[in-house]
């Protein structure tokens, strides 16, 4: 967790309270109806939650191709025994 410094903290309250400042004069400048399907549609989408994160790619696909040249070492098949060491 990074650390701020006073001033910094003081700087974010003020943002946030100039932020609440501003949404309440804007609640309040709008007409009731359009107020209450505002708080409806708000309503539906704080009760629908969060969306799922989309998969950004097909299934089965490697992540990263390698870049030509740098591609892995085929795997080593040990036909042969090794010679035992005395």
């Amino acid at each position: 967790m990074a650390k701020h410094s006073k001033y910094e903290r003081e700087m974010r309250a003020q943002q946030a309270e100039k932020v609440r400042q501003l949404e309440s004069a804007w609640v309040a400048a709008l007409p009731a109806d359009v107020m209450k399907a505002h708080t409806r549609d708000v309503d539906a989408a704080r009760a629908r939650g969060p969306l799922p994160p989309p998969p950004n790619q097909a299934p089965g696909t490697l992540p990263h191709p390698p870049r030509p040249g740098r591609e892995p070492k085929p795997v080593k098949d040990d036909e042969r025994p090794r010679r035992r060491s005395y």
